[in-house]
């Protein structure tokens, strides 16, 4: 165990850190996001790949630093334990957007409505069916979404502690959710890949 001046040391940095982020537009940087939940999922059952499959192999070792040390932290009290799985949350979601590329600068709160397309991809693989989203595109792209959705679905029975096929899996989340993004954005949708990527 970490002696009581360092975890007092740590503690602070946490909350300097917290307290001085903020929030910019991105459907993984929400507190309702996929990455979040992964990542109240590994505290809660102290399985670290939860959220190793949501970033680079060569981020691994920063996550995994990061988690035993939360841990440690979160044994303080309620104080520190809030502190330390917000601070966790901000690190592993701002890894995983370094991952894309994409910048990062804080999470969105609770109740954050992600855009129209996003939630709708979201709700298909809740409902496993593209039903809703194929009623409102055309339907020239309706093959691309089914063969995005199919191989989506046909990765998500995973081993938890197989990182490599869960990594597999967010790739192909990443990808389905984007392509919707676009189609329902009007973006240019013609590579799903060109944009994200892991």
């Amino acid at each position: 165990m970490l002696p009581k001046s360092k975890l007092t040391a740590i503690l602070f940095l946490l909350s300097f850190i917290f307290l001085f982020s903020n929030s910019i537009t991105a459907h993984c940087d929400s507190m309702e996001g996929p990455v979040v939940k992964a990542s109240q999922k590994a505290l809660e059952t102290g399985n670290v790949n939860y959220v190793l499959i949501w970033v680079r192999t060569e981020d691994e070792k920063e996550i995994n630093e990061m988690f035993d040390i939360v841990n440690k932290v979160r044994t303080l009290g309620p104080d520190a334990k809030e502190l330390a799985d917000m601070y966790f949350f901000e690190t592993v979601v701002r890894v995983h957007r370094m991952g894309e590329g994409v910048g990062y600068t804080g999470l969105k709160p609770t109740g954050f409505k992600p855009e129209e397309g996003i939630e709708a991809a979201d709700i298909s693989i809740e409902k496993n069916s593209v039903e809703n989203i194929l009623n409102h595109i055309d339907k020239k792209y309706h093959s691309k979404v089914n063969e995005l959705f199919k191989n989506l679905q046909s990765q998500k029975n995973f081993d938890m502690n197989d990182v490599k096929a869960g990594r597999e899996y967010v790739a192909a989340y990443v990808h389905f959710i984007h392509y919707v993004e676009g189609l329902f954005s009007g973006e240019n949708v013609s590579d799903p890949h060109s944009e994200h990527k892991h």
